[in-house]
C-alpha cells in the first residue's frame, strides 16, 4: 500500500472546521471595525444621543419622503399701537393749548426737531410688521394717539422709509384741551373700510364744567373678506393723581361697553378688537369690573351662548411678568393694551384667530444713560430735549389664518 505524505497526515488528524463558528467570528469583526469607524471618522459620533437621534429622523425624511409630514402654512397679519408722545406740528393753533411746542415757546419746538422726530418715529413704524418676514414692511394696521392733526400723520406717512406702503388715514379733529387726536393708518391692499364713526366722551369736573378730551374712534373694515371692528383709545390720563382720575377712565370704559353693545346689536358675532393708550393696567377697575376682561389662557373657550360674550385681555400675563410699555417712578405700566372678543380664539376655517401678543422694546428705543437709564427713550425729559423716539414703547398683536 502506497504511505501518505507527513503533510496528509497531519490534515487528515484535524476536524472540520466549524462554519456557524466562523460566520459568528467574521460578524464580530465586522461589527467592531464598523464601531471604530463611526467613532474615529463619523462626525455624528460628537453629536448627543439627542442630536444622533435627530440627525438620523432627518437623514431618513430626505430618503423616505413618505415619512416627511406636510407644513402648515400661514397668513400673518400684524396690528400695532403706538403713543406718538405729541406729534405736533410747529404752528400756533389758536383753539388748542400748542403753545409749548412751538419755535418760540417752553419747547424751543423747531422744524429740525419735528423733521428728527417724524424720521425717528417711521424708523419704529418700519419696523413693527411681520417679524418673520424678509423684510421689514410695516403693521397692516396701526392705531396712534398723541397726534395733532392728519397733517402731522400725512407727513409722516410720507417718509421714505413708509411711502411705498401707501398708507391711508382716518382721523377725525377731536375736542381736547390739548389738540391730541387718536387715528388709525391702514394698508388699503390688506384692510377694506367701510365704514368709521367718532364718540365723544363727556366728562364733567365737580362743578359741572365739561372737560374736553379724546374721542373714541370706531372703525369697521374687511380683512381679507372677514368683517373686523377696531376701537381705537385714548383714555383721561392719571393727572390729579390715580385715585381721583379713575372714574374717568370707568366712563372711558362704559363708552367702550356701550360701542360694543351697538356692534354687536348689528353682527352677533362679531369680530372686535380695543386698542389704545388706556392710562390704566390690565387689572384696574376699568378692565375688571366694568369690561371684566379675563387673561388670555389655555382654558379660553368661547361659549355656546350667544348672548354672552368674554372679552379677552391677552396682555394681562404680560403685566404679571413685569412686562411694562412705559415707566414712571422707577414703576413699570402697561397702559398700551389690546383686548378682545372671545371669538378671536375659534380655530375655524379660512379665518383669522389670535396669535400673540408683545411690547416692542428694542434697544434702540430705551435710554442708555442717566437718570432715565432703561426708560423708553422719549422726545423730551424733564423739560428737556432728547431727540428720542416716545415715552412709550408701542405694542403689536399677530392674527393668522392657515393657507389651504
Amino acid at each position: 500500500m502506497r504511505k501518505q505524505s507527513h503533510e496528509n497526515l497531519i490534515l487528515k488528524k484535524k476536524k472540520a472546521p466549524n462554519r456557524i463558528a466562523t460566520l459568528q467570528y467574521t460578524i464580530t469583526v465586522y461589527c467592531f471595525k464598523a464601531l471604530l469607524f463611526m467613532v474615529l471618522l463619523n462626525p455624528w459620533a460628537h453629536h448627543s444621543k439627542a442630536q444622533t437621534k435627530k440627525l438620523q429622523i432627518e437623514k431618513l425624511q430626505q430618503t423616505n419622503p413618505v415619512a416627511v409630514k406636510t407644513q402648515k402654512k400661514f397668513k400673518l397679519k400684524t396690528i400695532a399701537f403706538y403713543n406718538l408722545e405729541n406729534l405736533f406740528d410747529t404752528i400756533d393753533q389758536p383753539d388748542t393749548f400748542d403753545q409749548d411746542r412751538t419755535p418760540k415757546g417752553k419747547d424751543r419746538w423747531t422744524q429740525k426737531k419735528f423733521n428728527h422726530k417724524i424720521s425717528q418715529l417711521a424708523w419704529v413704524i418700519k419696523r413693527l410688521g411681520n417679524p418673520m418676514g424678509a423684510t421689514q414692511k410695516g403693521p397692516d394696521i396701526l392705531g396712534v394717539c398723541e397726534v395733532e392733526n392728519q397733517s402731522v400723520l400725512e407727513i409722516l406717512l410720507r417718509h421714505k422709509l413708509l411711502r411705498k406702503e401707501n398708507y391711508q388715514i382716518i382721523h377725525k379733529d377731536a375736542p381736547d384741551k390739548r389738540g391730541i387726536d387718536v387715528a388709525l393708518v391702514y394698508k388699503p391692499n390688506s384692510f377694506i373700510v367701510d365704514s368709521f364713526n367718532s364718540h365723544s366722551l363727556y366728562l364733567y369736573d365737580r362743578f359741572q364744567r365739561r372737560k374736553f378730551t379724546r374721542d373714541q374712534l370706531v372703525v369697521m373694515g374687511y380683512l381679507d373678506g372677514e368683517p373686523l371692528w377696531i376701537i381705537v383709545n385714548h383714555w383721561p390720563s392719571r393727572s390729579g393723581g390715580t385715585q381721583r382720575s379713575s372714574p374717568f377712565r370707568i366712563k372711558a370704559a362704559l363708552l367702550n361697553l356701550r360701542i360694543i353693545d351697538s356692534i354687536r346689536g348689528i353682527s352677533p358675532m362679531a369680530k372686535i378688537i380695543s386698542m389704545g393708550d388706556f392710562n390704566d393696567g390690565p387689572t384696574d377697575p376699568s378692565f375688571k369690573k366694568v369690561l371684566q376682561t379675563v387673561p388670555l389662557s389655555k382654558g379660553n373657550k368661547t361659549t355656546a351662548d350667544i348672548s354672552y360674550h368674554k372679552l379677552i385681555n391677552p396682555m394681562e400675563p404680560l403685566f404679571k411678568k413685569g412686562i411694562g410699555s412705559l415707566a414712571y417712578r422707577d414703576q413699570w405700566s402697561l397702559f398700551d393694551q389690546f383686548y378682545l372678543s372671545d371669538n378671536w380664539l375659534n380655530e375655524t376655517e379660512n379665518s383669522y384667530v389670535f396669535k400673540k401678543v408683545m411690547v416692542f422694546n428694542h434697544p434702540k428705543l430705551i435710554t442708555k444713560t442717566g437718570r432715565y437709564k432703561g426708560y423708553p427713550f422719549r422726545s423730551y425729559s424733564a423739560g428737556q430735549y432728547q431727540g428720542g423716539f416716545s415715552d412709550h414703547f408701542p405694542v403689536q398683536l399677530f392674527i393668522a389664518k392657515e393657507i389651504q
